[in-house]
């Protein structure tokens, strides 16, 4: 696995509106930190650009040093409405102010505000109920065990599997593992899960097939019928590439978890509260879901995710029998309403979808002046990733992605680690509330970046001559 150097270097300082470089990188007067980090933290936590966080506000994020930088990461997907907004500080004051920090499962006010608010975002309200969790794992946990609860309880043992797509990730807990298309990540687990059953994903790169008779056919080549499946489950968009279902492929999945009576599972964790330009991907689909899971940007702060769906298939399990500790815990609950508010009175969907209309025709733009080792684009709104390989191939290259993305650190970028099934994805996701003066800074960094590291002679000489004529 590609590793951030932890050697401080000197890097040209930046001083702009939204950034400034002021140190070596990483700082140092941060080793000390990372290091006590280094004995005390298993090394999984230590993955992402060598910054130690300070403050974050609105776009951009701080260290205690005098460096400041565009956020391109939104954390990890999660400040839709931007950092540290002073509408969810003040509630959440207000809230510390009353002695309310916990609750369990007992009632308190804003639980039932936050529920009918993510309620009227269903596609059925009516028919939509609201279930509040911690995490999208426990998210898409329980998105599972609801749709194998309703098949089992209604046709019995025989309709057993989920379905889900190659290359897919749905969290790190073992049912989300076995959920999930990334074989590496669930070799701990043996001889368990053996009714998740994968297909593959059309993304239209890795997998050039886009059509739904694949689907069927994988289905007939594992042994596995229609009446066999209790759910399946996608990402609205794979999150290792910000790849995206074909409109159509959407539609027929749909019809057939319909016809066969198979709870149809999205996975909007990630992609949920604005990020695509709608306020759910799946409505770029005209889907509608029985089971949506969401998370991360429900918030753009506290720990909180929720599950909406089927009425029918959400009060399968009685009073006291599906909770969790924290279940609509009172700080996060009180947070997620003023964002959600926050992403309504500000047209931050919108915002995200406007903003899409640059920024990926931009990196398209980008890509094809090194179309040898920048495989695709793909993305929508105000989330795109770009698969970076080994010249002339779909091999990733984890390398080189680590190095565009460090360069970009280097200059005030700031972009969580390359993502994927190989780490060769450079992910992009600025917060919703992003401005298109701010948008358009971070997309000449990151072209400045990419012209430094790729250089368009080494890497593709016809268009250099072409270029410099």
């Amino acid at each position: 696995m590609a590793k951030y150097n932890l050697i401080p270097v000197d890097v040209p300082k930046v001083s702009t509106k939204y950034r400034e470089i002021k140190t070596k990188l990483p700082v140092p007067e941060s080793l000390s930190i990372f290091q006590a980090l280094s004995e005390s933290e298993p090394v999984s936590m230590m993955g992402q650009p060598p910054i130690i966080w300070d403050k974050a506000e609105d776009i951009q994020v701080y260290d205690k040093w005098g460096n400041k930088w565009l956020d391109w990461s939104s954390g990890v997907l999660i400040a839709n409405s931007g950092h540290g907004r002073k509408e969810i500080v003040k509630a959440l004051h207000a809230l510390l102010d009353q002695n309310l920090l916990s609750t369990y499962v007992f009632v308190h006010e804003k639980r039932a505000e936050l529920t009918k608010m993510i309620q009227s975002l269903a596609p059925v309200p009516s028919e939509y109920s609201v279930f509040l969790l911690s995490t999208g794992s426990e998210a898409t946990e329980n998105c599972i065990k609801l749709a194998k609860t309703y098949a089992f309880e209604k046709y019995g043992p025989k309709r057993k599997y989920m379905v889900t797509f190659t290359n897919a990730f749905h969290g790190r807990t073992m049912g989300a593992q076995l959920a999930g298309g990334i074989p590496k990540l669930k070799t701990w687990i043996v001889d368990e899960g053996k009714t998740f059953i994968q297909v593959p994903f059309p993304d239209g790169y890795r997998n050039e097939n886009t059509s739904f008779d694949l689907f069927l056919s994988s289905l007939k080549e594992q042994g596995i019928n229609p009446d066999e499946i209790a759910g399946v489950m996608t990402e609205s968009y794979q999150g290792g590439g910000a790849d995206f279902l074909p409109a159509e492929y959407a539609k027929r999945l749909e019809a057939f978890c319909r016809e066969h009576d198979i709870v149809l599972i999205f996975d909007e964790v990630q992609a949920g509260f604005g990020r695509t330009g709608k306020m759910f991907t799946y409505e770029h689909y005209g889907v509608n879901p029985d089971l949506i899971a969401t998370g991360k940007g429900i918030s753009s702060t506290l720990p909180i995710s929720a599950v909406i769906g089927r009425k029918d298939i959400m009060n399968l399990y009685g009073p006291g029998s599906m909770t969790s500790t924290h279940s609509g815990s009172p700080l996060p609950v009180t947070a997620a309403l003023e964002n959600l508010k926050i992403i309504k009175a500000e047209n931050l969907v919108v915002n995200a979808r406007e903003l899409g209309e640059v920024l990926i025709p931009e990196l398209i733009r980008i890509s094809k002046k090194y179309p040898e080792v920048m495989g695709c684009v793909h993305g929508k709104g105000l989330v795109a990733g770009i698969q970076i390989v080994q010249k002339g191939t779909k091999i990733p290259d984890a390398d080189l992605a680590l190095e565009i993305n460090q360069k970009c650190f280097q200059k005030g970028l700031l972009m969580f680690a390359p993502v994927g099934v190989g780490g060769n994805c450079v992910k992009i996701a600025p917060p919703l509330n992003t401005t298109l003066e701010a948008l358009r800074e971070g997309i000449s960094v990151f072209e400045e970046a990419c012209d430094e590291i790729l250089g368009i002679d080494q890497v593709n000489p016809k268009l250099s001559k072409v270029l410099h004529a």
